[in-house]
């Protein structure tokens, strides 16, 4: 059976952040799924495009994904607030499965509390958030520290998603 991964979704998303690595996944021959408030909800990305939830966060259990991709944009700062996904994120992580966050998604990560003590990269402009929450920031394209991929904007996608698919291919294979 294809394993899947979740995308988180909601209004104000990266267009290039969430659709580049929904395709790539596809491609890879991994089921995604886009995860919001609400499932069929439709979301309006930074530049207009519409994506509609597949399912509803209430309805996902770390468990049944083999990892989770964070988009950037200004949806971090909106999902980051909800208990449920930094529950999710918590247990991506506790499971060592991929955690994959670009541009502003790291800061979902950092307010699920798992980037203390992690080499992280994203937008420049949350690099203090980082390394206040105890990451180690780099500013490079992508970085990985075990289950943990981070990269910094869409420019680095190529990068990222090569990174991700690594690390979920690595994972998947020891799960089996």
């Amino acid at each position: 059976m294809t394993a899947t991964v979740l995308i988180l979704n909601g209004d104000d998303y990266e267009d290039l952040e969430l659709h580049y690595p929904r395709l790539r996944l596809i491609e890879a021959g991994y089921r995604t799924a886009l995860v919001g408030a609400q499932a069929g909800a439709q979301h309006r990305s930074k530049h207009g495009y519409p994506s509609h939830n597949d399912c509803a966060l209430s309805d996902v259990r770390a468990t049944d994904f083999a990892g989770i991709v964070l988009p950037g944009g200004w949806m971090p700062d909106k999902l980051r607030r909800n208990a449920h996904v930094l529950e999710l994120v918590r247990a991506f992580d506790k499971q060592g499965k991929l955690v994959a966050s670009i541009c502003h998604g790291p800061w979902i990560a950092i307010s699920a509390g798992v980037v203390r003590g992690k080499t992280y990269t994203g937008s420049l402009g949350i690099k203090d958030d980082l390394v206040n929450a105890g990451a180690r920031f780099v500013d490079q394209s992508v970085a990985v520290d075990g289950c943990h991929v981070s990269s910094r904007k869409p420019d680095d996608l190529p990068d990222f998603m090569a990174a991700s698919l690594v690390t979920l291919n690595a994972r998947h294979q020891q799960a089996r």
